[in-house]
């Protein structure tokens, strides 16, 4: 069940990489990039990444996006500033679109009420989709292309906004889709399958939970770490649900708090899409 034993102080970003079968994924507080064989670490805070070609992500990082060539280990100069003068805040979740567009979440660094936001970023353009937020988090993509998720994860609420057929610029405005109060489930990173369930890696219930498109709770599975930040699928054949977790904040033995997990046999994921600058 543990992918990965290094305790990352805030793990997240997971990230299959299908040219390279390979999983990446981030320690936020460490400001660093790990595969299971290598780490890289930069003068950034850096958070999520999508996929370019074979050898070059885009990475998220405090001050904008940037190209990181793999075999290398450089980092480019921004291709975009994201509130780069913003010393308060820095990026969080963000994932790619059907379109090829990354949307991306920025937050405080000490979680600051409402001093974060939602962005996406395509064909060279930067726009803001959603404002006073104050821990983004929950970004992904129904496989139909109708839908995108996000949440503010203190709100305990998912939302849902359709998206244009043709762009994937949003078409309408949000709406509440889950709302997870009742339940007190703070929800962090998110993925949606092949078939449309949404998995919601829950921070602090130490579980991931499937949720069907029409909001039932389809699955839940125990981690063995209390807060668990992001899942993604990968694997051969996409049916291995990677999840990230972290220690930050707990005093007591960290245990497995941080490391990074593998659930076999969920469910069969969706291919992670590619980004198209």
């Amino acid at each position: 069940m543990i992918f990965d034993d290094r305790n990352c102080r805030l793990g997240e970003g997971p990230l299959w990489h299908p040219l390279r079968e390979e999983l990446f994924w981030f320690d936020i507080n460490a400001k660093t990039l790990h595969t299971k064989a290598q780490s890289w670490t930069f003068d950034l805070t850096v958070s999520a990444a999508g996929w370019i070609d074979e050898n070059t992500l885009l990475v998220a990082s405090e001050v904008g996006l940037h190209k990181f060539d793999i075999p290398s280990g450089a980092l480019s100069n921004p291709i975009v500033s994201i509130e780069a003068d913003n010393k308060v805040t820095r990026s969080n979740d963000g994932r790619a679109d059907p379109w090829g567009g990354l949307w991306i979440g920025t937050m405080g660094y000490k979680a600051e009420n409402d001093a974060g936001a939602i962005y996406r970023f395509y064909q060279g353009e930067l726009r803001k989709l959603a404002r006073d937020i104050t821990v983004s988090n929950t970004i992904c993509f129904t496989p139909d292309r109708s839908f995108a998720h996000y949440s503010d994860t203190v709100t305990q609420q998912v939302m849902r906004v359709a998206l244009d057929p043709e762009t994937g610029w949003p078409s309408s405005e949000a709406e509440v889709w889950l709302d997870l109060t009742e339940d007190g489930f703070n929800p962090d990173g998110a993925v949606v399958d092949a078939n449309g369930t949404l998995w919601i890696a829950l921070w602090g219930a130490a579980r991931v939970n499937g949720y069907a498109p029409d909001g039932t709770l389809v699955a839940s599975h125990e981690v063995d770490a209390q807060q668990p930040t992001c899942p993604a699928f990968g694997g051969p054949d996409l049916t291995d649900l990677y999840l990230t977790s972290a220690h930050t904040g707990i005093i007591e033995d960290i245990g497995n708090n941080g490391k990074t997990f593998c659930l076999k046999g969920i469910a069969k994921g969706q291919q992670e899409h590619r980004i198209r600058l």
